[in-house]
């Protein structure tokens, strides 16, 4: 695999995937964004979305006690911690507000532009976003070499890893200096990179990374009071690399209680959507998206095949789709690899739907890789937390098929009505801006839009 180095990204905390809910009272403020799951059978309960963590600095009711009774370190940890929480709760009460506003244009700044249709409740989702970049601030712990930490890889499947790490190490808005002003703390490791210097080649034997996350983990603890002051409700982790959930296994707060922003975000495998973040998988073979996907054709250009499909045949959903239409259709265009001298992306930008069926994991390049050639994504998985779906709708510009409708998708293709498709297409131009990824970052791109979902999940946390 060809990649490189960038050069220096709660049980308790509870985000529900279904419903945006907003419960205020006038001294308390708790709220979160809905969200649909990529697939219909599989819903998160509607939830009250705030988890209360006392401060507890000795083990006590520490929230309880003088300031003067706290020895020096533990008290200004305490009385820093004080001021992140109110700026949160000026956050939700901004939000509240904005909730009720019919007319968004009445929140709209500096000449924004938002699509309604292709978000649960545009107007809640930018006026989060102007707070999260009015306050959010994030410490990246600074402990730790290179290559495993403050560095990760730029191209190929992985990219989104190295990327986010670097734009986080360099950027000058969101990274907080004093970490007693933080709301969050970023642990920039990169997993991939564990696997490439720590793994043993086929030996199956992931203890090795489970043991770098676990001194890791016992380094920054001991050193830094804010872990064991919340149990890791308020750090987070960022993986694109399929072990990543396997990885914070080597501790169990990490685990069970921070945010683990992750591709392989599959519900059946301990991913709990509620605390952790969808992240999108971004191939960048070369470091840079394929040219012809910047520039996608005019809209009323001619798409004249009707489906997509060219990949490894692994994984147990993607025969079912190769044994029910590989060569059996010329309008569903279905191939394990493609004949030399035919092109994957021209195929895509030549095709009303593509086809993004998972593989060995449940995330796809292929859905951001759709997105970018406006070919609405038709999406075959089962228990996907898809990116960002505490915001998007992801009705509104892609098709969720059940696996066992595979030998029907022609029928579902074409009976989507014209308009409907239409629909589909112009909110994915729409909707693209939110997986691109720019060096340097730009506002509602990618970067912004994973930092936001972790915005969200410490909204929902608040610490006492």
């Amino acid at each position: 695999m060809d990649t490189r180095t960038c050069g220096n990204l709660l049980a308790y905390v509870a985000v529900a995937v279904v419903t945006f809910v907003v419960i205020f009272s006038s001294a308390d403020v708790s709220f979160s964004f809905t969200t649909t799951h990529s697939k219909p059978e599989f819903l998160i309960p509607i939830v009250q979305l705030r988890t209360k963590f006392n401060f507890n600095p000795q083990h006590s009711d520490g929230y309880m006690l003088r300031q003067s009774t706290l020895s020096s370190p533990i008290r200004k940890t305490f009385i820093g911690r004080r001021l992140p929480e109110l700026e949160l709760g000026r956050a939700r009460r901004a939000i509240q507000r904005a909730a009720t506003v019919r007319n968004l244009s009445q929140l709209l700044q500096n000449s924004d532009v938002l699509s309604g249709d292709i978000y649960h409740n545009p107007g809640e989702f930018y006026q989060s976003y102007i707070e999260m970049e009015k306050r959010f601030k994030v410490y990246v712990y600074e402990e730790g070499e290179v290559p495993i930490v403050h560095d990760g890889p730029c191209k190929d499947i992985y990219t989104i890893e190295g990327r986010f790490i670097e734009e986080m190490e360099q950027d000058h808005h969101f990274r907080a200096k004093d970490a007693h002003k933080a709301h969050v703390y970023f642990m920039p490791f990169s997993v991939t990179w564990m696997v490439r210097y720590l793994y043993k080649p086929n030996s199956y034997d992931i203890t090795p990374l489970q043991h770098f996350v676990s001194d890791y983990v016992r380094t920054i603890s001991t050193k830094h009071p804010f872990w064991n002051t919340t149990h890791a409700a308020d750090h987070f982790m960022l993986s694109c690399h399929d072990w990543g959930p396997h990885a914070s296994k080597g501790n169990l707060n990490l685990y069970n209680s921070s945010i683990r922003v992750l591709c392989n975000a599959n519900s059946s495998e301990g991913f709990d959507p509620q605390k952790d973040v969808s992240l999108p998988e971004i191939n960048l073979r070369n470091g840079k998206m394929p040219a012809n996907l910047l520039s996608p054709p005019p809209p009323s250009s001619p798409r004249p095949h009707l489906a997509f499909f060219a990949g490894g045949v692994h994984g147990p959903i993607r025969p079912i789709l190769l044994n029910q239409w590989k060569g059996q259709d010329p309008d569903l265009q279905v191939h394990d690899y493609l004949p030399k001298g035919l092109d994957y992306y021209s195929f895509m930008l030549a095709s009303k739907y593509c086809l993004c069926p998972s593989g060995y994991e449940v995330a796809s390049p292929r859905i951001v890789e759709a997105v970018y050639s406006e070919c609405v994504p038709v999406i075959i998985s089962d228990h996907y937390v898809l990116p960002f779906s505490d915001v998007l709708r992801w009705e509104a510009f892609s098709i969720q098929v059940k696996v066992s409708e595979i030998g029907e998708l022609k029928r579902i293709l074409t009976s989507v009505p014209e308009n409907e498709y239409l629909r589909l297409k112009e909110n994915l131009r729409a909707v693209r801006r939110h997986f691109v990824l720019n060096q340097p970052a730009e506002r509602f791109d990618v970067f912004h839009m994973i930092l936001h979902s972790v915005w969200l999940r410490r909204l929902n946390l608040k610490v006492e």
